[in-house]
């Protein structure tokens, strides 16, 4: 049995690409130097692998995998001005973070199924045409053989390409496939030259597919199984289970099959069962997606009807899915303690676990790894930090009134507008001001003891002042202290509660050059203290002017932290939630009486399949509804929401019961309200009217057509003005001009309404 990753972590255990890219873009760094970079991560990645029999090549990227097979495919967007030829970083970069000389905007950049990662969405429209752009893909290849690995490059596949775009001007994408397939074929034959296996990522097969996909999968793989005559093509699926999709799958002609068995393992009867004869089956059993050790033992049990059935030499051993989503190297967490550090394994320890259960099942002696692997399950079953029987009572406690405001929206907006007194199209931002190099250098120093607790909070309290005096400048409605003293807006809340622990070099990568270091919830969670009272309070104490407190919701912390694996989604998130309210309750209590309370990744959270979706939502809502719904009426309650496709949830969206929702829309031209449109959502609403992840600045027309588009879709008294996001990544120069630009389109439109 042969064993393999799906992918590995590209941004480097000590975020070398980041550093990397970030110094290219500020002009510090030749393309030159970028790609030497690159190069040698490569190889360190190559060599974390080494104990494996193939190591992943294609899966590399300077931003993005989808953005590299947008450049592969030569799938440009005319406003580029691409010239045609290999496309460069140069024009690769532009279409990840718009042209900011010529005013151009970056592409759209949407959630990568259910993860916390971000891709670039392809564009389709009238037209188009499509040639290999790039020789990345061969040029790797060659140059992991010459380093003396054995190479396995990783494509993402056509119709994952196609499902996973957006139409424009009434274009059909599915027009497109045979262009498309014809620049996989070439790029499969130069392949097919140099490896004996080449991975096509289809994760859409775990998707209720339409029947446009369903047809175009028979017609791409046929031509695509005859490019790799010679080599043996893997068709990837991950992330859930192919379910309706199994007997598709297994029409298509591959020679082996990888299934997510994390997330599927109920599902390996059938997929055994229905294997066609003589097809390898690799086995995603090590975890991608979260840091825990595996269970060696129970792997072993899991995939033993499979040896039995098939014969380990009919099988691989792999992760669940890319590596991407987790940490490179534990051997660098030297400051968490032992006791939970012997609980986890990062990319590296996955692929030596990898490594065990391959030679386990093929003979060979581990029977000292295997034991000391149970020794690690049994003292973390009986560890005492696991469990608070506190917060699992006051879990139990919940009530169904403790999810439910004191009057309905109507009643609560009327007494809201009477003390806030604010114009219509009222102007504010999501919650982060630009956190600059002089604001992380303090908190790096008061962490290090370098300045004691007194400097540290006058450093912050003087930033907020400074965002507060920018605030007024601009002329905005509704204030926010700038979190200059958060890391992180799960990382922050993290460290204040019981239950996380946090790494110090834990890196995953969101999109392009942003990464996080998400806190690792492995016991029951509460709150000690008030978390953001203080910051807040003094924010509002030197402004007149309505201060928001910023909070983040119980299902993002869920989602963009790694939960654990012993107890339920819902279990932990209720308990989060309960966490969350008392910090609600403290700020009301304070005198802040807008409380922002961002649920960002609800959407993600939510199970790829529709028939599990409304079980997820109900609880999602129900934990939001607990953190919000203890304050009186006039409190106002806001909520914000990033990169979702809100059509098949603006329902769900409505009840959460949250006074005011704020979403992005901008990279999308406010065309996700229609989902708004369609549902009548009730409340009020306030689409993104800039991207805020692209360093250019709108201009006052542009956002001003982005509100005139919004109010065909939102009444004009339901509808806020306000950025995509948070503008913590941005500069000062760009976020004033940005916000100037904003407040001025929202008077314009003011005029037209007063």
């Amino acid at each position: 049995m042969n064993s393999h990753v799906l992918g590995f972590p590209r941004v480097g255990s000590q975020r070398e690409l980041k550093r990397g890219v970030e110094k290219f873009w500020k002009g510090q760094l030749s393309e030159k130097e970028l790609v030497l970079i690159a190069e040698e991560l490569k190889e360190k990645h190559w060599a974390m692998q080494s104990r494996l029999d193939m190591v992943a090549t294609g899966d590399f990227s300077f931003y993005d995998q989808m953005l590299d097979t947008i450049a592969m495919l030569g799938a440009v967007p005319p406003r580029f001005e691409w010239d045609g030829k290999e496309i460069g970083l140069d024009t690769y970069f532009k279409m990840a973070r718009g042209d900011a000389s010529k005013n151009i905007p970056a592409m759209e950049m949407t959630k990568w199924f259910d993860s916390n990662y971000h891709y670039i969405v392809p564009e389709f429209t009238q037209g188009m045409t499509f040639k290999q752009s790039t020789s990345e893909q061969i040029e790797t290849v060659r140059h992991a053989k010459a380093c003396g690995y054995i190479p396995k490059p990783v494509l993402i596949g056509p119709i994952t390409f196609l499902m996973l775009g957006k139409e424009f001007d009434g274009c059909n994408r599915w027009n497109y496939l045979d262009a498309i397939i014809d620049v996989y074929v070439n790029v499969l034959r130069e392949l097919t030259e140099e490896t004996e296996w080449i991975q096509i990522d289809e994760p859409v097969l775990c998707l209720d597919l339409p029947e446009e996909a369903k047809k175009a999968f028979s017609k791409a793989y046929n031509k695509l199984s005859k490019a790799v005559s010679g080599s043996h093509l893997l068709l990837a699926t991950y992330f859930g289970e192919l379910a309706d999709n199994l007997d598709l799958t297994m029409s298509l002609p591959f020679d082996a099959l990888h299934v997510d068995l994390v997330r599927g393992g109920n599902e390996l009867k059938s997929v055994i069962n229905s294997l066609p004869v003589g097809r390898l089956l690799s086995l995603g059993v090590v975890d991608g997606r979260n840091i825990w050790k595996n269970n060696l033992k129970a792997t072993l049990e899991l995939i033993k009807p499979a040896v039995d059935e098939l014969g380990e030499d009919k099988l691989m051993i792999a992760s669940s899915c890319s590596l991407l989503h987790s940490p490179v190297d534990l051997e660098f967490e030297t400051e968490l303690p032992l006791e939970l550090r012997d609980w986890m394994a990062f990319a590296v320890q996955k692929c030596e676990e990898l490594a065990v259960l391959r030679d386990a099942v093929n003979g060979c002696d581990v029977s000292s790894r295997l034991t000391a692997n149970a020794d690690s399950m049994a003292a973390r079953e009986k560890s005492s930090l696991r469990v608070n029987l506190d917060v699992r009572a006051a879990a139990a406690g919940i009530t169904p009134q403790m999810m439910q405001r004191e009057s309905p929206f109507e009643k609560r907006i009327e007494e809201q507008k009477a003390w806030l007194k604010l114009p219509v199209f009222p102007t504010t931002t999501i919650g982060s001001f630009p956190q600059t190099t002089e604001i992380r250098k303090t908190r790096l120093d008061f962490k290090k003891g370098n300045i004691d607790k007194a400097q540290y909070e006058e450093a912050m309290q003087q930033e907020i002042r400074h965002v507060v005096d920018e605030q007024d400048k601009l002329g905005l409605d509704v204030y926010v202290h700038g979190e200059p003293e958060r890391n992180d807006m799960v990382e922050y809340f993290g460290q204040q509660m019981n239950g996380f622990c946090f790494t110090k070099n834990g890196w995953v990568q969101s999109y392009g050059s942003r990464c996080v270091k998400p806190p690792i919830i492995y016991g029951d969670v509460s709150r000690p203290e008030a978390m953001t009272v203080d910051w807040i309070k003094y924010a509002q104490e030197n402004s007149s002017k309505p201060m928001k407190g910023m909070l983040t919701g119980p299902v993002t912390i869920l989602c963009w932290s790694f939960e654990r694996d012993d107890l339920s989604r819902e279990d932990i998130c209720r308990q989060i939630a309960l966490a969350i309210r008392e910090e609600v309750l403290d700020l009301e209590a304070a005198g802040i009486k807008i409380i922002q309370i961002d649920e960002a990744a609800l959407r993600e959270g939510m199970p790829l399949r529709a028939s599990q979706r409304d079980e997820y939502l109900q609880w999602a809502v129900d934990c939001f509804r607990i953190t919000s719904s203890g304050v009186g009426d006039d409190t106002q309650i806001h909520s914000h929401m990033c990169y979702s496709e809100f059509n098949t949830i603006a329902k769900w969206i409505a009840k959460m019961d949250a006074d005011v929702i704020s979403i992005e829309a901008s990279r999308s031209g406010m065309d996700l309200l229609q989902a708004f449109k369609d549902f009548e959502y009730p409340n009020d609403i306030g689409p993104g009217v800039y991207d805020i992840h692209s360093p250019r600045v709108p201009s006052e027309e542009e956002i001003y057509e982005l509100l005139k588009k919004a109010v065909k879709v939102i009444k004009p008294a339901r509808l806020w003005v306000n950025p995509d996001c948070g503008l913590k990544t941005r500069d000062w120069p760009e976020t004033r001009a940005s916000l100037v630009n904003m407040v001025a389109a929202a008077k314009k439109l003011r005029q037209e309404f007063s």
